[in-house]
């Protein structure tokens, strides 16, 4: 058996062993955590879509029972429309928050925050 080293491992061999736990650690840890956050966020994903094809078929078949006989024949089309129109503001929606991100809320205090610190700089000067 080989003399132990100064730091208390046992030569390569144990080098070996904490390169290996420190890829473990620093790798295959954060991946797990990633698979987790793809599964809730796909599962959450599909449900959502789900639940939104089950509430623009619900206004369909109100906009086609409920209202009697004022669209029907030659205004039949119209529900259609109306839920299209519908489905359509709802992925507006969501691309508009989508693109709007948590970060541009905050530009305008990070701009802030820049401009006072270029100008302290230049007082300091």
């Amino acid at each position: 058996m080989p003399p132990p080293s100064d730091n208390g491992s046992h030569g390569l061999r144990h080098a070996g062993d904490d390169a290996f736990h420190y890829l473990k650690q620093e790798v295959v840890q954060p991946l797990k955590g990633l698979g987790r956050f793809l599964y809730m966020g796909i599962a959450g994903s599909f449900f959502l879509a789900f639940g939104l094809l089950l509430i623009l078929l619900g206004v369909l078949r109100l906009l086609q029972t409920e209202t009697g006989t004022a669209l029907t024949g030659d205004w039949s089309w119209v529900p259609y429309a109306v839920v299209v129109l519908l489905g359509i503001a709802v992925i507006g929606v969501a691309v508009w928050r989508i693109t709007a991100g948590p970060g541009k809320e905050k530009l305008p205090e990070v701009l802030a925050r820049h401009e006072a610190m270029e100008t302290g700089a230049e007082e300091a000067s």
